[in-house]
């Protein structure tokens, strides 16, 4: 987002559907502020806890008169709006994932990489966030630290413009703020003097009313410093500081950046049992690198996510499956128009050791619900089993970190809960488990560990316990099972469709593998995978076709517009040539009557 020559800033959250109530405010300072009286030093917020901030009390005399400033109309916006659109993120990593879509939404107009580092402040050595090329403000920011400043340069028409502006909880609260107050300043660059200037939209007072509010509440104490902060800039980009991070409810760091030097985690891991878990879905709820790895489910080959001077690696959860199978679901939406959404489902390759399962649903690219448990582990049913679907037709919550609980959703969930169990039944067993059935006469009884809770309750019964078999009867009887699995004659199982007039769904299963054969299902599985990267390349292709149409259409206009150019100079041409000519006439004219004379 540019903020240069703007008296515009968004306050608003990242909210695809325009639900947010709040889209803009002024930012000018409000006439009868003494900047005087602002504290000559950034002191901590009035609670370092985010969820204990949003008290807020403005105290007799400490308000700020409320003004309208040349003849402008100030959207008022109280500061506890900044606090209470923040708590929409519960999650930390929610917000950051906010400021990573601002940099991927970039990518349109030619961004390349955003960049996620921890940076002291240079005033008080405290630790604060440094997010590049992401995108100018949002308020999803106030969840991960109580201020923020943003540094941004635009190049526009020759025109090279940079700007500042903070967005402060900690100053407003401990000016009494009753509105949203962002101070700003501008800065145009010279072309003769070979340097930035300020740029003064009103009067200097203002711009000097700005500044100094700057450089009291920011980490910044000099115009110089501030300056010096787009040398890494270039002519085009955002650079973002998070600083005064909130404490969790223990007193430490919410972010925790120091038991990993290329990740930034969240605090409260005592037990070193980050060390221990490898896999993304045991990690992604510490792990920054980990949760940016999952996020998008495609993103250009040239994009790059960068934190704390690493690359995040890409990481596509389809590919830690086995026995996959891919299901297709046809919904209705809109009446009568079905949509085809294709899932991927299988056991997570270290299944049955596993503890994991759940399906990883997108939405337009991004990841909204990870690893989202769809139906209860019941005596183990659906353990280990994970999926990866995009399902567009339905909306998420302005968060990116649920969806709208809609009609559509949950048909949705209900198709999702028997697809598990479906696929549970049918494959548990080249895994190792049994499937445990219960009739109305007689039930199960399971060991003591079962009714413990969900991670142990519902472990269910293995064929065989660790990589040993129990005894030599065990191994030859599995054998024997593995080998009637595979001597029968490949036999294509035709696609089942069923019919749910209750929910308006058509649901058809759209693998073919040979039934009861591992070897089959893993060829037909890696030959629908193939057919699902080749649809991706195939839109990739059109994406790109695309682009080449749109510039060949501006090359074309800037030969027409080349062509309009030569023209009118050729034009001018012809027209200094006659008026050369008629001067010379004249000229000689006027010598031959002087000479007559």
């Amino acid at each position: 987002m540019t903020m240069s020559n703007s008296n515009i800033i968004d306050l608003c959250s990242d909210d695809e559907m325009g639900r947010s109530n709040i889209k803009k405010c002024r930012r000018e300072i409000e006439p009868g502020f003494d900047s005087a009286s602002a504290p000559s030093v950034c002191p901590t917020p009035i609670s370092r806890q985010f969820w204990k901030a949003g008290y807020y009390e403005i105290e007799q005399g400490q308000r700020c008169k409320a003004a309208n400033q040349y003849g402008k109309n100030h959207m008022r916006i109280h500061p506890m709006f900044l606090h209470s659109n923040a708590t929409s993120h519960k999650w930390a990593f929610g917000a950051m994932a906010e400021l990573l879509d601002n940099a991927v939404d970039e990518v349109q107009n030619g961004a390349t990489f955003v960049s996620i580092d921890k940076i002291s402040t240079p005033q008080y050595g405290t630790p604060a966030l440094l997010i590049r090329d992401g995108n100018g403000f949002k308020t999803s920011s106030m969840r991960l630290g109580a201020d923020v400043i943003v540094f941004s340069r635009h190049l526009k028409s020759r025109s090279l413009t940079q700007s500042v502006g903070l967005l402060s909880y900690t100053f407003l609260r401990s000016m009494g703020n009753n509105n949203v107050v962002v101070p700003m300043v501008d800065y145009e660059f010279n072309s003769s003097a070979r340097t930035f200037g300020p740029l003064i939209p009103h009067d200097e007072d203002h711009f000097s009313s700005n500044l100094t509010m700057l450089l009291q509440w920011s980490p910044y104490s000099t115009e110089d410093e501030l300056l010096k902060q787009f040398d890494d800039i270039g002519d085009h980009g955002t650079k973002v500081v998070i600083y005064n991070l909130w404490l969790n409810d223990d007193g430490e760091m919410e972010l925790d950046f120091d038991s990993d030097p290329e990740d930034i985690c969240i605090n409260g891991d005592k037990t070193g049992r980050m060390k221990r878990i490898q896999y993304v879905a045991n990690l992604y709820q510490h792990s920054l690198r980990a949760y940016a790895s999952i996020l998008y489910r495609q993103l250009p080959e040239y994009f790059r996510i960068i934190l704390r001077g690493r690359d995040v690696e890409y990481h596509n959860i389809a590919e830690d499956l086995k026995y996959v199978q891919f299901i297709k679901y046809m919904p209705q939406v809109d009446g009568n128009l079905e949509v085809e959404i294709i899932t991927a489902i299988g056991f997570l390759k270290e299944a049955p050791h596993a503890n994991t399962h759940g399906f990883n649903i997108y939405h337009r690219n991004r990841l909204i619900l990870p690893f989202w448990r769809a139906v209860r582990c019941t005596n183990g049913t659906g353990r280990g089993v994970v999926g990866v679907l995009e399902p567009d037709f339905i909306q998420p919550t302005h968060n990116k970190q649920d969806f709208e609980k809609t009609s559509l959703f949950q048909k949705l969930e209900d198709r999702l809960k028997q697809m598990t169990v479906e696929y549970w039944n049918k494959h548990c067993k080249l895994i190792g488990y049994q499937v445990v059935k219960k009739t109305p006469s007689t039930t199960t009884t399971l060991p003591s560990s079962v009714t413990q809770n969900c991670v142990d309750q519902d472990q269910p019964l293995l064929l065989n316990h660790g990589s040993q078999y129990e005894s030599s009867n065990s191994r030859a009887g599995l054998i024997k099972k593995r080998k009637d699995l595979l001597d029968p004659p490949l036999k294509l199982q035709h696609a089942k469709r069923h019919m749910g007039s209750s929910c308006g769904t058509d649901v058809q299963c759209i693998s073919e593998e040979p039934e009861n054969s591992v070897e089959g299902m893993m060829r037909v599985s890696q030959k629908m995978l193939l057919m699902q990267e080749n649809k991706r390349l195939r839109s990739r292709l059109l994406a790109l076709e695309k682009m080449v149409q749109e510039l060949d259409l501006k090359v074309q206009q800037l030969k027409d517009e080349q062509k309009n150019v030569e023209q009118h100079a050729g034009e001018l041409e012809n027209e200094l040539t006659q008026l050369t000519q008629t001067l010379f006439e004249s000229c000689k004219w006027n010598i031959y009557e002087q000479h007559v004379w």
